[in-house]
């Protein structure tokens, strides 16, 4: 079970490196999901990629970030720079990114980041399927979810200590929304950190499973991984080694004093052991001051090399022929040099001990010689300059087979990514409900498509049946749950059922792990914003993946989404409260610092949804977002009455403006 390890600057690979990690997670670049880490320069990526391999250590680049059309080329040239200095695989959130690298690095192992919200077997399936090695999963599963993963043929990767976040990564618009950084491109703010109703009722405990390793290593788990690219090498060394040494022996009293020490906002399992609530929450607790602890160990790291690497060493000096060396290492790397045929000693021959010795010297390297076997013809003479230098030729040698970099295929990168000349027509009404009793006849005359979720169905059978049976022009739809682990899938499939046989005709994805059971029951597919639509590949993808619409991503402006490629019918969202959060533990309604209430909402599953402060409204854009060549305008009706529903139609029909309001992101530049 590999032991992964942060590294957000070139201390910090240092301190990985002797604590014991097998591999390292790194940022180079723009496109990571911790922007505001130092991160790496060209020369500090090369120089840490050899670092690594010559010591055994895996090296992998986050570019786990969503990217906008004018990013591509440079991303691209990133992937093709990662592969040709030996990166041992990229982590990726976004579906077109990992497209083009697909194409242009078709070498290059490809991680699904665990912003791709990964949490159930069919998104794993679905990530093998599109080239992907390994998969990260949400830090919200329990074990028994994990061992189901786990049965699938893909490595798995899984969060074991570090920072939790409230909401599912690669969900969460909070940051964005209401201060323009985006956790999706890599500037989180990290506001559920805040203060909200007078306490902190965002920020949960930090999470720690090093008491629970074995169970992870039993189940399948591939790799263990340590959150912290944004702490310092000193943490990364605690951690790392506590971790490294937990997976031989149960940890002790003082290992775990060492971790909160290190940092803590107190500790949790409770994702894993399936043990939600209140003791998953708590604030930064200073168990002590670590300025010892972390003085000790930096001076370690800084000052030995704990990462050696065995050599067994073979020698012959034999009468009339050349010296021959060869040393082979632990992972089966050999290297041999020859010599100058040895002189018949006049004076003084040479010892076996004295052969030994010399080359045994491996001082300054990272090799240390584990055993040594020598032939040597009595009464010969060997200058031990010679066999000094017979040592350092085959360690050189060493040394470059270990850091080798491996051949790889490289294609430039041709996105011809071209806009379509946008339609003119004004785009169709969709809206998204929440409960049956939104409905009425105004609205099923004036929506193209109705949205509602898989449970309306189920649980108002008859009257949905009546409802699609009055309205044979509209497109009935379901909307599936954000998030369903796979014990929950007997009850979406059973859902998913009503749904059809009511006749409901399509269903709104908004995972890539609900891709497979839409298609098992028959839906036309729809995406919805949860597939992070930001550039004209992803476009692409959703179009081969048999989608006949998709949702733009909030999180772009209307002039990117103008541009963007339209391969298939695309919507936007023009009107409700964005959601903000969602997340496994309750979320109440918020009042924040400056007084604005976040309401929150039950979701299916018994998970909680955090919705925006103001309403998004651009009844009065209507020219704005009916000129990109939007297909549809999406309408989120949440807390809404039906009456409410047929006052913001005739809004957006006659163009009326509102007080109190917000445009969302349209028309902001998001970091």
């Amino acid at each position: 079970m590999e032991l992964l390890s942060p590294a957000g600057t070139v201390e910090a690979v240092k301190a990985a490196i002797a604590g014991g990690a097998d591999a390292i997670y790194l940022g180079y670049g723009d496109f990571n999901a911790r922007r505001n880490a130092k991160n790496f320069s060209k020369e500090e990526l090369i120089t840490a990629v050899k670092d690594c391999h010559l010591r055994g250590v895996k090296v992998y680049l986050t570019m786990n970030t969503l990217l906008t059309d004018r990013e591509l080329e440079q991303a691209a040239e990133i992937g093709a720079f990662a592969s040709a200095i030996g990166v041992d695989a990229v982590l990726v959130q976004d579906i077109g990114l990992a497209k083009l690298l697909r194409e242009t690095v078709a070498d290059l192992p490809l991680h699904a980041s665990t912003q791709m919200s990964i949490y159930n077997a069919d998104g794993a399936d679905f990530c093998r399927a599109i080239g992907m090695t390994r998969v990260v999963l949400a830090r919200e599963l329990p074990k028994t979810e994990i061992a189901t993963i786990c049965k699938r043929p893909i490595e798995v990767e899984v969060f074991v200590h570090g920072a939790l976040c409230m909401c599912y990564s690669g969900q969460c618009f909070l940051s964005s929304v209401i201060g323009g950084r985006s956790g999706n491109r890599g500037m989180c703010a990290q506001p559920c950190r805040l203060s909200y109703n007078g306490g902190a009722p965002l920020s949960l405990c930090d999470l720690s499973l090093v008491q629970y390793l074995n169970e992870l290593r039993d189940m399948g788990v591939a790799c263990i991984k340590i959150e912290g690219r944004m702490k310092r090498a000193e943490y990364v060394a605690v951690e790392t080694k506590i971790y490294a040494e937990a997976r031989k022996r149960p940890p002790s009293k003082e290992d775990l004093a060492d971790l909160e020490l290190a940092f803590s906002r107190g500790f949790t399992h409770g994702y894993f052991t399936d043990e939600k609530g209140k003791t998953m929450f708590g604030s930064r607790k200073q168990a002590g001051d670590p300025k010892a602890l972390f003085a000790e160990v930096r001076a370690d790291y800084l000052n030995q090399e704990h990462r050696t690497i065995g050599i067994d060493i073979f020698a012959e000096l034999c009468e009339n022929k050349p010296i021959y060396v060869i040393a082979t290492d632990e992972d089966g790397y050999c290297a041999s040099a020859v010599g100058e045929i040895p002189k018949v000693a006049v004076q003084r021959e040479i010892s076996r001990t004295q052969v030994e010795t010399q080359l045994r010297k491996t001082g300054g390297t990272v090799f240390t010689c584990r055993s040594i076997e020598i032939e040597l013809d009595p009464g010969l003479s060997v200058p031990l300059s010679q066999l000094n230098a017979l040592r350092r030729e085959v360690l050189t040698a060493l040394e470059v087979q270990r850091t080798a970099v491996p051949t790889r295929r490289s294609m430039a990168f041709h996105g011809n990514i071209k806009s379509k000349q946008n339609s003119q027509e004004a785009a169709c009404i969709t809206v998204s409900l929440t409960r049956v009793g939104q409905l009425s006849e105004t609205l099923c005359k004036a929506a193209a498509v109705i949205y509602l979720p898989s449970e309306i169905y189920a649980d108002h059978a008859t009257k949905m049946k009546q409802w699609i049976a009055a309205f044979p022009e509209t497109e009935f739809a379901v909307s599936l749950p954000r998030i369903a682990w796979d014990r929950e899938f007997s009850t979406l499939g059973r859902e998913l059922r009503i749904a059809k046989d009511c006749g409901a005709i399509s269903a709104l994805v908004g995972n890539w792990g609900l891709l497979h059971i839409a298609k098992q029951y028959g839906f036309r597919l729809r995406g919805d914003y949860g597939l992070e639509f930001f550039n004209s590949l992803t476009g692409r993808e959703l179009e081969r993946f048999g989608f006949v619409s998709a949702t733009a991503s909030f999180e772009l402006k209307f002039a990117q989404i103008r541009d963007l490629e339209k391969p298939i019918q695309t919507e936007a969202i023009v009107y409700g409260r964005l959601p903000l959060m969602i997340s496994e533990n309750p979320i109440e309604t918020l009042r924040d610092r400056l007084g604005e209430i976040f309401p929150a909402r039950t979701v299916w599953g018994g998970r909680s949804e955090l919705l925006n402060s103001k309403t998004l409204f651009l009844a009065d854009k209507k020219q704005d977002y009916e000129t990109i060549g939007l297909w549809g305008a999406r309408f989120l009706f949440s807390e809404e009455t039906a009456e409410d529903c047929i006052k913001v139609l005739e809004e957006y029909k006659q163009g009326t403006k509102r007080a109190q309001f917000t445009r969302g992101l349209y028309y902001r530049d998001v970091e």
